[in-house]
């Protein structure tokens, strides 16, 4: 455990790799038949097993830019993911898909987002949520892309959106305690990324840009991207594309605590090439991540057990769980 500033050692990525594949073989009871692994590479929508076998395409949306969050409705069994699409013409948009690769739709159409990054579903109340990259803001809508709102909004105007500082890009839902959970990534590995949580209901009489009720949980990150959350144990998850790792720390920081300094960051994974996506399994205890340069690995979610279950899948971005469809 370490200063939440503090970057653990670089190291290659061939030594990263042998060491997260030396750290265990795969238990049997680990399977579970019933989950599959759904994850996100370009424009396709890429599924497997949780041992990593059976890789194959479960449905290809719509070019133009790459995929990034993806995230699962129990309740019409369909997978919902963000396309970025090109942050110069700010169109990016929502699909959805069954879970076995029919229906494809296009749920928030090019230009309802700027650059849509991590998104979550809340499936009581039919909700999606998401971070917009350059568009600066925490979002979201329908789950048909209709209402679309924006509930945080951290920047504005060219200036600012050539600033990584104001750029939000993971996301994190707690229902239970009315909050949204956002990163803001910074510049490549600059010690400026931060983690912040605001209510799901913007205050009475304020906006998007200016609500009072934003807290900052950490700061001075080298580049945190997606987030999670156990809610039961009160502990926030992410990746970082900076220092390559997967952390943990509680959701709620120590009476006092400066969010530069906090202490209580705990590094779980070390020497992904360049970490993006992560999803926690919470019944049975390990998390899933990803790597732009095209790993997936599986942990338990204090660390141990960590191995690549996949690797050379090209530009991999979000991953969730979902039943295996058939």
């Amino acid at each position: 455990m370490g200063p939440a500033g503090a970057a653990p050692p670089r190291v290659t990525r061939r030594a990263a790799g042998l060491g997260l594949l030396a750290l265990g073989a795969r238990p049997a009871a680990a399977r579970d038949e019933g989950l599959a692994l759904y994850f996100l590479n370009r424009s396709a929508v890429m599924t497997c097993a949780l041992d990593g076998s059976g890789v194959r395409v479960l449905a290809t949306g719509r070019g133009g830019g790459l995929n990034d969050g993806i995230a699962y409705d129990p309740v019409g069994r369909r997978l919902y993911w963000t396309n970025m699409g090109r942050a110069s013409l700010d169109d990016g948009f929502v699909q959805s898909v069954n879970l076995d690769g029919s229906d494809l739709r296009m749920e928030a159409p090019p230009g309802s987002s700027f650059t849509p990054k991590q998104c979550k579903i809340d499936a009581a109340a039919r909700k999606l949520y998401w971070s917009d990259r350059e568009g600066m803001r925490v979002m979201r809508s329908g789950l048909d892309g209709s209402a679309i709102e924006v509930l945080v909004e951290t920047g504005a105007g060219e200036a600012d959106r050539k600033d990584p500082a104001h750029w939000c890009v993971g996301v994190a839902l707690d229902t239970a305690r009315g909050h949204v959970y956002w990163t803001q990534k910074g510049a490549d590995n600059a010690g400026q990324g931060a983690i912040k949580r605001a209510a799901l209901k913007l205050p009475p009489g304020q906006t998007p840009a200016n609500r009072s009720d934003i807290e900052l949980l950490f700061s001075g990150l080298p580049e945190p991207i997606d987030l999670d959350i156990d809610p039961a144990r009160r502990t926030l998850y992410w990746t970082d594309r900076g220092d390559n790792t997967v952390s943990r720390a509680p959701m709620d920081p120590p009476r006092g605590a400066d969010p530069a300094r906090r202490t209580d960051r705990q590094v779980l994974v070390r020497g992904l090439d360049e970490a993006i996506g992560v999803a926690l399994d919470l019944p049975r205890q390990r998390m899933v991540y990803t790597s732009l340069g095209g790993q997936v690995g599986s942990a338990r979610m204090d660390g141990s057990d960590a191995r690549l279950i996949l690797e050379h899948q090209g530009p991999l971005t979000g991953i969730t769980l979902a039943p295996r469809a058939g």
